[in-house]
């Protein structure tokens, strides 16, 4: 398979390349936080030689319950990501949940990532693959919870339908296994790789315990931080050729998914580990 390649920014993944890394925050709380964390995570993946995306979030459109924090909404989210995008240099990825939210999205983010849980609801799909197009940006398609990994072709399928020229990389991120659990099944990633496109690991939602954060009683996704670095590892091992990461200064005060945030502190060695990984795995 041929690495892919974000045209305008250089962006690259697949093929013999290095671990490409999407990383940040899981959503947008403000523009300080924001380059705060984008300006550690750049830094530490431009010293290991890593090409680097900054990840957020404007809007989190399905949280557990109404009063659960969101985010800053399109409008603002994306000056905030446009803001990130121009003061350190990098692309960014985020994702959509609208088909109107298709050609704003499109005009700042190099990828556009369709969520699991509205990965086959064709209108946005197309709308996505639309935009993406005419913006020359990527696709990530995170392969959803009850979706087995060779069914993933149908997402590309739609995909190339629209707008062929476009890249799309599947992301996994666990499947449903009996009540508040996921489970991350590492044949899934060569599967999908099978298919002609790059894989990463989102190894972040992946420990997600949904609707069981004994802090809200179940009014919020609970998660297993400790599990990120054994999913993530082991998916590199597996051959995913990205890996999909969520960070905070203080994973505890996070406004969303805390307990399946790593520490901004611990980037570094976890990121350097997973290089020597994936060397390891394409060497």
């Amino acid at each position: 398979m041929a690495a892919l390649t974000h045209t305008p920014s250089g962006w690259t993944i697949g093929g013999k390349g290095p671990l490409a890394v999407m990383a940040g925050l899981n959503v947008l709380e403000d523009e300080g936080l924001a380059l705060e964390v984008g300006t550690e995570l750049k830094r530490i993946c431009v010293s290991l030689g890593l090409p680097y995306v900054f990840k957020a979030s404007f809007d989190k459109a399905n949280r557990s319950s109404i009063t659960s924090y969101r985010g800053p909404g399109l409008e603002t989210g994306l000056k905030i990501l446009s803001s990130v995008k121009a003061k350190l240099g990098v692309p960014v990825v985020t994702d959509l949940h609208e088909p109107a939210q298709a050609e704003p999205v499109a005009a700042v983010a190099d990828i556009i990532q369709l969520p699991a849980f509205l990965v086959r609801q064709t209108d946005l799909v197309i709308a996505t693959a639309r935009a993406a197009a005419r913006e020359k940006a990527l696709i990530q398609a995170k392969k959803a919870q009850f979706m087995a990994p060779w069914d993933a072709k149908n997402i590309l399928t739609k995909i190339a339908e629209v707008a062929p020229e476009t890249g799309v990389i599947m992301c996994e991120r666990g499947v449903s296994f009996g009540y508040n659990n996921l489970v991350v099944d590492m044949l899934a990633i060569p599967e999908m790789k099978k298919l002609g496109c790059p894989v990463t690991i989102d190894a972040t939602h992946a420990v997600q315990l949904p609707g069981a954060d004994p802090r809200t009683a179940g009014a919020s996704t609970g998660g297993r931080r400790d599990g990120v670095a054994i999913i993530a590892k082991s998916a590199i091992a597996a051959g995913a050729d990205g890996v999909f990461l969520e960070f905070h200064t203080d994973p505890d005060k996070a406004l969303c998914d805390g307990p399946s945030c790593l520490a901004l502190s611990g980037a570094e060695a976890l990121l350097s580990t997973l290089k020597s990984i994936h060397s390891a795995a394409n060497g």
